[in-house]
């Protein structure tokens, strides 16, 4: 088969819209460039299937297994409850909420972030690692074919999950791996996508202990980011400031109870959660109107609201 032939069965796939060797057609139905524009789509996980996996998920989760340490108990009342002050603070923000669909199966979609992440050319479906989440990307898979966002790609190589793509600009991306929930060789067959799109991307190697590059780095506006310091490689952290970025260090403590997971809503606006007090400062202080609901139901867990989202639609920044 020819390239143009093999280019254009590509383009004709509804599961496969990147063209080898790069030049995938931007979205324009469905437009994000940035995790800091305004934030005006959002893809949620639903509330009504969530429930702890405890044990079956501590293998891959530092923060399960701190909760089974420590005790911690699921009330499922208290999670509706809490999930509902997070929607609304999308709304407030003038965020329309889309939600994936209910499967008994997935309990854990609520971290809607692990089984995709949205790019410019459209959905990327991941590869979860733990045998109990795998199943994740099928409900992802159907809102993005029933709701018309193209399917950019999926991953084939390895395990990777969406929280481990972190778009720091417009074409320039932090992609971490730990070598259990996200691989190298995913990480890297990732990357290698899209710097045939021409982007700058910078890999990043973290502990699993860590799990997800966005437990400790989130963009808060277009050129300032939450980071933790005591847990970043300097490496990450110079390469952030050559990017004229500006760092609001969240502490270890706060970070490992998800303080740093935070989400840009655009227009000054932040998604924080109530636990991460001193960084909750610190944003206010910039000027930045944050959101704080309690979300210790879905931190406790093993995630936090920047977990609990997949951006669909942003404005330019």
């Amino acid at each position: 088969m020819s390239a143009k032939m093999s280019e254009v069965g590509a383009a004709q796939n509804p599961l496969r819209e990147r063209r080898t060797g790069g030049g995938t057609e931007v979205m324009t139905d469905w437009y994000l460039k940035s995790e800091t524009g305004p934030l005006r789509d959002v893809l949620l996980g639903p509330v009504d299937s969530f429930r702890w996996l405890g044990e079956e998920n501590a293998e891959f989760s530092s923060l399960v297994r701190d909760s089974l340490r420590r005790g911690r108990q699921y009330d499922p009342g208290l999670a509706r409850r809490q999930h509902a002050e997070m929607v609304q603070a999308y709304r407030e923000a003038g965020t329309e909420c889309h939600f994936l669909p209910v499967d008994e199966g997935t309990p854990m979609q609520v971290y809607a972030r692990d089984s995709s992440f949205m790019t410019p050319y459209g959905a990327v479906i991941c590869q979860l690692a733990n045998p109990r989440r795998r199943s994740e990307y099928a409900p992802a898979l159907r809102f993005y074919l029933d709701h018309d966002v193209p399917i950019y790609d999926m991953v084939s190589s390895g395990n990777f999950e969406g929280g481990d793509f972190n778009i720091i600009k417009p074409g320039v991306a932090l992609v971490g791996y730990t070598g259990q929930r996200s691989e190298e060789v995913a990480a890297r067959q990732i990357a290698n996508w899209f710097i045939d799109e021409g982007w700058e991307i910078k890999l990043a190697p973290i502990d699993p202990f860590y799990v997800h590059i966005d437990l400790m780095v989130c963009m808060l506006t277009e050129n300032c980011a939450a980071v933790c310091l005591e847990t970043t490689d300097d490496e990450i952290v110079d390469w952030l400031k050559q990017k004229n970025i500006e760092i609001v260090p969240a502490s270890f403590k706060e970070t490992m109870a998800l303080g740093c997971n935070v989400v840009a809503l655009g227009n000054e606006k932040v998604l924080s959660t109530r636990a991460a007090t001193d960084l909750n400062q610190k944003m206010r202080a910039l000027g930045l109107q944050v959101y704080d609901p309690d979300m210790t139901m879905f931190t406790w867990a093993g995630g936090g609201v920047h977990c609990m989202c997949q951006p669909l639609r942003r404005d330019a920044a």
